[in-house]
């Protein structure tokens, strides 16, 4: 059997990337040359920072740090909202990409993957070009640049892209872990968090090395047996996890808002939940499912959490259905007085394809209603896909979709990034 080769393509700074490239296009500043970031509304609660330029970090912006607080470090700050169709469009072509050159494309992320090159020798006998040219060939047909990192497997090749950025290539094969891994900081180990890096600076264990130095059965005692043995192996450089092109089905799809302010009446709760359920089924559609179960959830001011479901006769991705049960169970779940801080909507039991169970009883008006319902949104998916996700707005929805819609699709992307990597 080939020695295993793995590339990992991490696009640098994606969601600044992609608007800083379309922005070129149009003839714009490149926001990837000044202070800059993208962001949600800074006027509201949940306002962060989800991208920001190497000037903007030479400034201190971080990610994950309220809008407020970085325009504090630095004023000038440029500010970019989200726009996810723009983010999906660019994750797929670089993908794209990949798969021109590699047998082998895992989606771990929406701006990463990773390429199983083994046994490829033959056409790429020389992987450092070979990788250059991928990254060169992502540039120069869509106007951002990526990191890729080179190794016999997945940990090491992660870890590799996470050297020197931006626009570049680095390896980190066996030979290298002395020199390139083991004087990193324990806390640069994938998967060791704050906690766990306390716990290990606490018995004198503050690098890579160390800990890949350490006996095992030490470490264990420190962290636990399973989570000790796999950090110890991946300080040794260990990991057999393989690259697979089969992408695990979605078990659901959530969305959720934290108000700016309140929400004490039903009409306002209403376009709430519109906004909600476009976005979110939106998301699913683009995806193929279809749902079988909504589940409304919401959170008073005195953070008390209640939920309600219901499941469906038949499974659907239009929005108009999902939204009319929504209101029904938000109707049933809320007592139509206590103030409310957070409305959420799951949509869960995920089915595939266009199989509907079929009525003994046809209803000519109903099937004509749904399938203008499916036109209509089909419309808006390919309009907002081609010129942005604010192009259209349903009118009852107007004033909260366009904060909703984006905020959703970043905290999924986020938390799906950490679902596809060992916790602590």
């Amino acid at each position: 059997m080939p020695d295993r080769l793995i590339f990992h393509v991490d696009v640098n700074s994606a969601f600044l990337s992609w608007e800083a490239a379309r922005r070129v296009k149009l003839g714009e500043t490149d926001l990837r040359l000044i202070p800059s970031a993208v962001g949600g509304d800074p006027e509201k609660r949940t306002g962060v920072i989800l991208a920001k330029s190497l000037p903007a970090k030479r400034r201190g912006v971080v990610t994950g740090e309220p809008i407020s607080s970085a325009r504090r470090k630095c004023p000038e700050l440029v500010l970019a909202r989200p726009d996810f169709a723009l983010y999906e469009r660019n994750s797929r072509a670089f993908m794209d990409i990949c798969r021109r050159f590699a047998p082998v494309v895992e989606k771990f992320s929406i701006d990463e993957c990773f390429l199983d090159m083994t046994g490829t020798n033959l056409i790429y006998p020389d992987p450092i070009k070979t990788a250059h040219e991928i990254k060169d060939t992502i540039k120069s047909e869509l106007g951002f640049t990526v990191n890729i990192g080179i190794g016999p497997n997945r940990l090491l090749a992660k870890t590799a892209s996470d050297f020197e950025k931006p626009d570049r290539v680095h390896t980190l094969f066996y030979p290298e872990l002395a020199q390139k891994l083991h004087p990193l900081p324990i806390d640069e180990l994938y998967s060791v968090g704050e906690s766990t890096a306390a716990k290990l600076r606490a018995h004198g264990i503050d690098t890579i090395g160390r800990l890949a130095a350490c006996p095992v059965e030490y470490v264990v005692s420190i962290i636990g047996d399973k989570f000790g043995r796999l950090l110890h192996n991946y300080a040794n450089g260990i990991d057999d996890e393989p690259v697979t092109s089969e992408v695990s089905e979605a078990k659901g799809y959530n969305i959720s808002t934290t108000l700016a302010e309140d929400v004490v009446d039903i009409e306002t709760a209403n376009r709430i939940l519109l906004a909600l359920s476009d976005s979110i089924s939106a998301r699913m559609r683009a995806d193929s499912f279809k749902a079988g179960c909504v589940t409304v959830s919401i959170r008073t001011s005195s953070f008390k959490n209640r939920s309600h479901q219901r499941r469906l006769s038949n499974a659907t991705d239009i929005t108009s259905e999902i939204y009319e049960l929504a209101k029904q169970l938000f109707g049933e779940l809320w007592d139509g007085h206590t103030p409310l801080r957070l409305i959420g909507l799951s949509l869960t039991g995920l089915t595939r394809g266009e199989v509907e169970q079929l009525s003994f009883f046809p209803d000519e008006v109903g099937d004509e209603r749904r399938e203008r319902s499916r036109l209509i949104d089909k419309t808006v998916d390919e309009i907002r896909g081609m010129y942005g996700s604010e192009t259209i707005i349903r009118a009852a929805a107007y004033g909260v979709s366009r904060d909703i819609g984006k905020k959703y699709k970043a905290r999924n992307d986020l938390k799906n990034k950490d679902d596809n990597k060992h916790g602590e």
